[in-house]
């Protein structure tokens, strides 16, 4: 157990640096993705400034799509101190290169939305429907309407 300092941030404060909810805080305690966090007497968690680094690290391994296995892993191999740093590193590797795989993904994915983009802009600036027919005045406005 931890005295109360000012080093250490409660749950709420970790909620709003973080943009967690204390729910979400509380969920990946009991799942095993953070190491334990040190309470002090009366129980209240007390998050240190590593162990908030470390909140942000499983954060952003979860929204890049980790699995919760393969965090639980990470943190359970931080028990064995040094020794598992290479296998620690392996499965940040093995997660940086779903990353690129994703991020080449979304990059064809944009030039695709793009292209369609453009292929709209370009009707509406000739004035035509997708069949390359001129439209009327009224429909030439609503296409012109951003607002469904």
């Amino acid at each position: 157990m931890v005295a109360a300092t000012e080093s250490a941030m409660g749950i709420r404060a970790v909620s709003e640096e973080t943009g967690l909810t204390i729910d979400t805080l509380r969920w990946y305690e009991r799942q095993g993705l953070l190491p334990a966090v040190e309470r002090t007497a009366d129980g209240r968690r007390r998050y240190t400034a590593a162990s908030v680094t470390f909140v942000r690290l499983v954060q952003a391994l979860r929204r890049t799509g980790m699995p919760v296995a393969d965090v639980r892993r990470f943190v359970s191999l931080m028990d064995e101190g040094a020794s598992s740093h290479g296998r620690r590193m392996a499965l940040l590797e093995q997660q940086r290169d779903a990353i690129l795989t994703n991020l080449d993904q979304m990059h064809e994915d944009l030039r695709t939305v793009e292209t369609k983009i453009e292929h709209y802009r370009d009707l509406i600036d000739r004035g035509l429907d997708c069949e390359g027919a001129a439209v009327d005045d009224g429909t030439a406005r609503l296409q012109r309407s951003r607002l469904g």
